[in-house]
């Protein structure tokens, strides 16, 4: 053999390429020659791990790609296993050295991504690690229905919103806004959810509505483009009585007039004329309001009561008869 001249020393074995596959090692001789104890050394295999897009985004496809190179020498078979955290992704065969695998199963946040290369009955173990980001993914808030629209001061509205996104179905709850005052939530359920406004959430006028989406573990929070409900006035009516009929020159007379609609109680001014001689205005207090009057003057008035309205309720009048002896 080819180490007789050092019958106690070791000698590396080669393969006919040169690589080396094992080490002889001298035992002692016989009447044969030398008695050699052989044993195999695998070569260290080195394992790089790379990412097709770090970071990536939630829903997107990632192509993790290990290559296994050999100190040895030639080209490493076998299969290499690759792992999030403990979890494995799949197992995959090497190809010319090198083995892919694509997925788009992880969530958002940081994960460990390990190619663990399981050596062959040539080559050593070997692996390697990465560490990989996905963000969430965009979503889009969309206020898609207002119901009824325009509406009337006093009447609930329900609102509508949409959470659309590229990946996934987002999940969490929806905050319907007027300005910056909160509404009202409603949980997504198939992308969509609603809140219905109470009966005076929502006053007369152009009123901002926007819908604000807080995001799950995956998706990202957004906020709707403003949707404009119209609230139109609600009607009142106004109902004017006296504290007597016929009066006396001279003595006070109190007219009341009382400002009434189908919700709420009207606020604002009324303002008392005697024809179209102006008496006095008075503010309404739930939902009343007084002027008492010694000057009329001896006949037959009409007074009126003009309720001049305010941001939630139309204007409105009534009158009664005063007759003055």
């Amino acid at each position: 053999m080819l180490f007789r001249s050092n019958p106690f020393g070791t000698a590396p074995l080669l393969d006919a390429s040169g690589n080396l596959y094992g080490v002889c090692a001298g035992g002692g001789t016989d009447g044969y020659g030398t008695v050699w104890a052989f044993g195999l050394v695998k070569p260290f295999t080195t394992t790089t791990l790379t990412s097709s897009q770090n970071p990536s985004t939630y829903g997107q496809s990632v192509t993790f790609t290990a290559t296994v190179t050999s100190s040895g020498g030639g080209t490493p078979n076998g299969n290499v296993n690759f792992k999030n955290g403990t979890t494995s992704l799949g197992v995959v065969k090497l190809v010319s050295g090198s083995a892919s695998l694509t997925t788009s199963a992880l969530n958002a946040g940081s994960h460990t991504i390990t190619a663990h290369y399981s050596g062959s009955t040539k080559y050593a173990t070997s692996s390697s690690t990465l560490t990989q980001t996905v963000n969430k993914v965009a979503t889009t808030t969309t206020i898609t229905n207002a119901s009824p629209s325009p509406s009337t001061y006093g009447q609930p509205v329900t609102f509508t919103a949409t959470v659309s996104t590229a990946a996934g179905s987002a999940s969490g709850n929806v905050v319907f806004k007027r300005g910056s005052l909160t509404l009202g939530s409603g949980t997504l359920s198939g992308g969509a959810a609603s809140y219905t406004t109470t009966a005076t959430q929502i006053p007369g006028g152009e009123d901002a509505i926007t819908a604000v989406y807080k995001g799950d573990a995956n998706h990202a929070a957004s906020t709707s483009v403003v949707y404009t409900q119209t609230v139109n006035k609600e009607a009142t009516t106004t109902v004017v009585i006296t504290s007597g009929s016929p009066s006396t020159f001279g003595n006070p007379v109190t007219f009341t007039a009382t400002v009434s609609a189908s919700v709420g109680t009207p606020a604002g001014n009324v303002a008392f004329t005697d024809g179209t001689t102006l008496l006095g205005t008075m503010a309404l207090s739930g939902g009343t309001a007084q002027f008492t009057t010694s000057a009329l003057a001896v006949g037959t008035h009409t007074i009126h009561a003009h309720y001049h309205g305010n941001g939630n309720y139309t204007v409105s009048s009534g009158q009664v008869t005063q007759a003055v002896q």
